[in-house]
């Protein structure tokens, strides 16, 4: 990477960020603490208002503004591809937007690379995805982002039924299968449950407030203990 680019990466990154690290920005950018120290140092002094201490972390003065931003050919390859992925996979309720989403990178480039968005072959043949657990996907996300509990009626492996009131707390795709992680009622405990093995969906309508115990969070903690 051109040091040009590095200096300009670090802006992107620090201005997406309330507070990062040199340790952060090296690892991000495949670069040394030092050369981090030295560049952030460089930007100060050509004016960008970079705040902060080496061992602290760095951000930058809110009222400091770039010019439009210019995509990179890997960048818009990255972006257009990841909305194909939310097209094909995401749910009922985000494809709509994903044409809005395209359009709006299209008019942050210059007329003359507006046909790089279609120009990338990267496609996601949506035929493999799972329709019981597309339709899923947005009552879901909308639950998880209201902390809504929600009335499920499950079959496991064993295509054995089981009716549940859960928490749900947030969802994951692992390529072909969609599973949504909850705080079960029922159990009294974490559980991960398969989209396409819930057989009846109903959101409660009843919020649930954060606890730090029942949390996603404190999932992924057990989770990583456990693989520990």
């Amino acid at each position: 990477m051109r040091r040009a680019d590095r200096l300009f990466q670090i802006v992107q990154h620090l201005r997406a960020r309330r507070l990062t690290t040199a340790a952060q920005l090296a690892q991000w950018l495949s670069v040394s603490e030092r050369t981090i120290y030295r560049d952030v140092r460089d930007l100060s002094v050509s004016g960008v208002p970079v705040r902060g201490e080496a061992g602290v972390g760095y951000e930058l003065d809110k009222s400091y503004h770039l010019g439009p931003i210019m995509f990179t050919p890997e960048e818009i390859a990255a972006a257009v591809f990841g909305l194909r992925m939310v097209e094909a996979f995401a749910g009922p309720d985000l494809t709509p937007h994903v044409r809005s989403a395209l359009s709006k990178i299209a008019l942050a480039l210059p007329a003359e690379r507006r046909s790089e968005i279609e120009a990338t072959r990267l496609f996601v043949p949506p035929f493999a995805a799972d329709r019981k657990a597309w339709e899923c996907i947005g009552p879901l996300r909308q639950a998880v982002t209201q902390r809504i509990k929600v009335d499920i009626e499950y079959a496991n492996e064993a295509n054995q039924s089981s009716r549940r009131i859960i928490r749900p707390l947030g969802l994951y795709f692992w390529g072909k299968v969609w599973t949504l992680a909850a705080w079960c009622e029922l159990r009294n405990d974490f559980r991960h449950f398969r989209l396409d093995r819930i057989t009846l969906l109903a959101p409660t309508g009843q919020a649930f407030a954060e606890e730090p115990d029942k949390s996603l969070e404190r999932f992924l903690e057990m989770i990583t203990k456990r693989r520990g």
